[in-house]
C-alpha cells in the first residue's frame, strides 16, 4: 500500500520535472537510473531514499524541502488529508499543477513581457467571470 508521503512527494518530483519540460528519461539520465524508477518514484509505488532524494532535489534545482511542501507540519493519514478541504467552490483542481497545459501555459506566460502578462491576466479573468 502506498504512503501518503511518498505520493506526496512523487506528486512534487513530477510537477518540477514537467515545470523544467523535462522527460522522465532525461530525469533518469541525470540521476543515472532508469525512467521507470521515475515513473515509480512519480506514482508513489516506490519509496526515495534520502540520498536518491538529494540527487533528485539537485538535478531539478530544488531544495530537499521542496518535495514537502504543502504538507502543513504533519504526517498526513489520508488521500483527502494530503490535499486538504479548503471549502471554495471557485477552487482550482487539486491536481492542477500536474496537468501538462497548465505546466505549458505557465512556462509561456514567464516568458512573456510584463506588459502582455498584465493583458493576458486580465483576459483570463474576463473569461472566467470574476471581477
Amino acid at each position: 500500500m502506498m504512503h501518503p508521503i511518498d505520493i506526496h512527494v512523487g506528486r512534487r518530483l513530477r510537477q518540477r520535472r514537467r515545470l523544467l519540460a523535462l522527460t522522465q528519461e532525461k530525469l533518469a539520465n541525470a540521476v543515472d537510473i532508469r525512467f521507470q524508477q521515475i515513473q515509480k518514484y512519480e506514482s508513489g509505488a516506490n519509496r526515495i531514499s534520502a540520498s536518491r532524494l538529494w540527487s533528485l532535489a539537485k538535478a531539478l534545482d530544488v531544495s530537499v524541502s521542496y518535495f514537502f511542501e504543502g504538507m502543513n507540519g504533519h504526517e498526513p493519514t489520508s488521500e483527502y488529508e494530503l490535499h486538504g478541504d479548503y471549502g471554495l467552490a471557485a477552487a482550482p483542481a487539486q491536481n492542477v499543477l500536474e496537468d501538462k497545459e497548465t505546466i505549458d501555459l505557465v512556462r509561456y506566460y514567464y516568458q512573456l513581457n510584463k506588459e502582455p502578462r498584465r493583458r493576458l491576466l486580465d483576459l483570463a479573468k474576463a473569461m472566467s467571470g470574476a471581477e
